[in-house]
């Protein structure tokens, strides 16, 4: 299987950057069938673990983020492969890490041209430069991800029915 390959998935516990910690075990696990061709390589309900490789806390201005990898497969007869992905996301594979609401909002007076000789104009809310504390990133179980391949999977065992 390809690298760059989208994979989608679905997480079995609840994690967040609050509580679990780096390198811990996390489970997944495969929601459709992939298949190669005319083969099912891949089988709906295959086994995924995982751990965060990556975890940053929350500061101001930035909610907290992490990036989960994605290293073993297991198919449902138990056959062990070797896997490299990450949970796919916009961010660079970074889940979270978005910028806080503004804590402070400045009223500037926003003058329009046509009223601009007779100098009447309204006053405009704007973001102020002061950002709110980030929240940590908590992932409910069942939710569904994308899976993208760093390397490609060599299958050398498919499950038969």
């Amino acid at each position: 299987i390809p690298a760059g390959y989208f994979i989608p998935i679905m997480n079995l516990q609840e994690f967040s950057t609050a509580y679990t910690e780096e390198f811990e075990e996390l489970d997944f696990v495969t929601t459709n069938d992939i298949y190669l061709f005319d083969k099912n390589v891949i089988p709906q309900g295959s086994k995924l673990k995982g751990y965060i490789e990556k975890k940053n806390e929350p500061i101001i201005g930035t909610n907290a983020s992490m990036t989960v990898f994605i290293n073993k497969m297991y198919l449902p007869d138990g056959f062990e492969i070797p896997i490299k992905a990450y949970i796919s996301t916009p961010n660079n594979n970074k889940i979270g890490g978005e910028l806080t609401a503004p804590k402070t909002w400045n009223k500037i007076p926003h003058y329009q041209r046509w009223t601009m000789f007779r100098a009447m104009g309204v006053l405009q809310c704007v973001p102020g430069d002061q950002r709110k504390m980030g929240e940590h990133i908590t992932i409910s179980s069942g939710a569904n991800f994308k899976m993208v391949l760093v390397a490609p999977i060599n299958m050398t065992h498919i499950v038969i029915n």
